[in-house]
């Protein structure tokens, strides 16, 4: 069977750079790494034959015999030839380093580093301006009380674990294929207790809800995550917990509409303060109240700016600004002696200064008329 093309593997086109192969090689290594996909054997036979395109690619001289000779440069010793099986196997321990190592130690003696955990968080608006301290109950994992972390009865000492040697991971070789593994008796911790606690199992920890006191800081947005170090899962006999990370959800609101640091709100007002003019009280995000002066003349959906009374920015003392949006209420209703006085309004006034807006409008639609009719 014909052995694919190096290139073709990696998905990389022949004019592909180093750091094209090498970003193309991370993706495609993870997604078909062994311990990803354990006991596939298409997975680990892809992830052999992408290791080896990079392993050519990679070295100007292997990929210069390989653009020239194709897969016969390296059969049977030829140019530029990888060195047969233990120069290849030398060379993917490198690249095995290079793409798994801090991965592959995090796990290592004195491993078992607690997981971090999420906690989602609705706030209302108002709280989101003002930021505030809250109580939160976390379903979680805390050291052991019985054998205070250390996973072992009365204290009793954890030994090395003979299948890893205190390594906390286990290598197995075929050919020139190697992978390493997180040690299945002790589970990456490099040592094993022979005598271990009744109450968690030896693990050193126990599920409990933990309560903890937080302050959500003013002018956070939905998205904002906030990190409580060392608030995570507890880590296995005594080794370091996780983190906790708040996700936090604003609630709409049912005045303002917020757009980062600024806010949006509609103020109603009658017809005839839109003509004459006068002034409206709106409510701010801070309790109070800002009159916002109405010109004469003002027209359906003219905004008003207010500056600085939006939201809080994160981490700062300054505010966004507040968009004031009028809409002009149209009047219902209208008894005779109103019907009659608009009436008189309509018939004494002229449009091209009343109405400008309107005028323009039906004056364009008579030229369109008269166009059509020539």
């Amino acid at each position: 069977m014909a052995k694919e093309d190096y290139y073709t593997l990696l998905g990389v086109g022949r004019d592909a750079g180093g750091a094209d192969i090498k970003r193309a090689y991370r993706k495609l290594a993870m997604k078909y790494h062994p311990d990803r996909n354990p006991g596939d054997a298409t997975a680990e036979r892809k992830f052999k034959d992408v290791s080896e395109a990079y392993e050519v690619l990679r070295d100007d001289e292997k990929r210069a015999a390989f653009d020239r000779y194709g897969h016969a440069a390296f059969e049977q010793g030829g140019p530029g030839g990888p060195g047969g099986q233990a120069g290849f196997a030398s060379g993917f321990a490198d690249i095995f380093d290079e793409m798994f190592g801090d991965f592959m130690h995090t796990q290592g003696p004195g491993g078992g580093q607690g997981s971090d955990l999420r906690y989602n968080m609705e706030i209302s608006l108002d709280d989101a301006f003002r930021g505030k301290k809250t109580e939160i109950s976390v379903p979680t994992s805390v050291p052991c009380d019985a054998c205070k972390g250390t996973g072992s009865k009365d204290g009793a000492a954890p030994v090395t674990c003979a299948t890893c040697r205190g390594h906390g991971r286990v290598r197995s070789q075929s050919g020139f294929f190697t992978v390493e593994r997180t040690c299945p008796t002790c589970r990456g911790q490099g040592r094993v207790i022979h005598d271990p606690c009744r109450v968690c199992g030896g693990e050193g920890r126990t599920q409990k809800v933990k309560k903890l006191a937080t302050a959500i800081p003013a002018g956070v947005e939905t998205g904002t995550r906030i990190r409580l170090a060392g608030e995570g899962e507890a880590g296995m006999r005594g080794a370091a917990p996780g983190d906790l990370y708040l996700f936090l959800a604003v609630r709409p609101h049912e005045l303002f509409r917020r757009d980062g640091p600024n806010l949006y709100c509609k103020a109603t007002i009658p017809m005839t303060m839109a003509a004459l003019g006068g002034s409206v009280d709106v409510p701010t995000i801070d309790g109070k109240k800002a009159k916002v002066a109405i010109p004469a003349g003002t027209q359906n959906d003219r905004q008003f700016r207010l500056g600085g009374m939006g939201m809080t920015m994160l981490r700062s003392r300054a505010r966004g600004d507040m968009f004031v949006r009028v809409a002009v209420e149209t009047p219902v209703k209208l008894t005779g002696k109103q019907k009659k006085l608009l009436r008189e309004f309509e018939a004494t006034g002229n449009d091209r200064t009343h109405s400008p807006e309107s005028h323009g409008f039906f004056n364009k639609v008579k030229e369109l008329w008269e166009e059509l009719k020539e």
